[in-house]
């Protein structure tokens, strides 16, 4: 495929945006709806989607994971991860959010397509032992691998291209040299394979992969935000640099005690 081929049919990604319906919202006031930047959606005609790589970041509870969850039912996947292929529930915990959305599709539809969530991974695993399919996973069973290992091995053998492809915390099982394995393996899938990726995550490692959209989830609501601005790069490059100082201010209330 040539430089401009693949230019031209990655226009628009598999999934343009996403939009909240307000009729179809029970109450506003319960949750998932009453998180601030799912309230946000309301404001927006439309949540638009990279059609390359989309970052959604927040702190713990800000409703990234709630609603990269939302996206990955609504495009036909299983709650807790897998493939379209996979209808399993050790427990269900879906929130009702990907009720009250839509999906806006663009021209293409993807071939392939993986919901991966850091939290579930072990019963997707499960799930693939007891289908049988571990060649598609590398040919070991993802069980018998670290965690770590086997995230990776489900990256680099069941991830294939024109694939759409949902990861919430990826980087959850992932030493950071591992985490630049895993941002190879998604350069490679997006730039020569035509996939679309949408990724919730912790990492300023991962979170760095250029020219993608970084939403910001917070109780300010939900707005594009560039690499540098967003805390995770920042605390991280600050403490690097002044690690001492960090120290002095976590450890003043100890040193008070004592």
């Amino acid at each position: 495929m040539t430089r401009a081929s693949r230019h031209a049919h990655q226009e628009h990604g598999f999934l343009r945006s996403v939009r909240l319906v307000r009729d179809r919202i029970p109450d506003g006031s319960r949750y998932p709806f009453s998180i601030p930047a799912v309230r946000a959606l309301e404001a927006l005609e439309e949540l638009d989607l990279h059609p390359k790589v989309t970052f959604l970041v927040g702190e713990n509870g800000s409703g990234k994971s709630t609603l990269i969850e939302a996206i990955a039912i609504l495009a036909g996947f299983n709650a807790e991860g897998g493939s379209k292929g996979f209808n399993f529930a050790t427990r269900r915990s879906e929130s009702e959010l990907h009720t009250a959305l839509r999906l806006i599709r663009g021209a293409r539809r993807e071939r392939n397509g993986f919901f991966l969530r850091a939290e579930s991974f072990f019963n997707v695993a499960t799930q693939v032992d007891e289908l049988g399919v571990s060649e598609a996973y590398g040919g070991t069973s993802l069980h018998e691998q670290s965690h770590g290992e086997s995230f990776l091995a489900l990256v680099k053998n069941r991830f294939k291209p024109q694939g759409l492809y949902l990861l919430d915390e990826p980087e959850a099982a992932l030493s950071p040299a591992r985490q630049l394995t895993l941002l190879a393996r998604l350069h490679e899938l997006v730039e020569r394979g035509g996939s679309q990726l949408v990724i919730a995550t912790h990492s300023p490692i991962v979170l760095a992969y250029p020219d993608a959209t970084i939403y910001h989830l917070s109780d300010d609501g939900i707005a594009p935000v560039p690499y540098e601005d967003t805390e995770h790069f920042s605390l991280t490059r600050d403490f690097l640099l002044h690690r001492d100082r960090f120290f002095r201010e976590l450890f003043r209330a100890d040193d008070e005690d004592s």
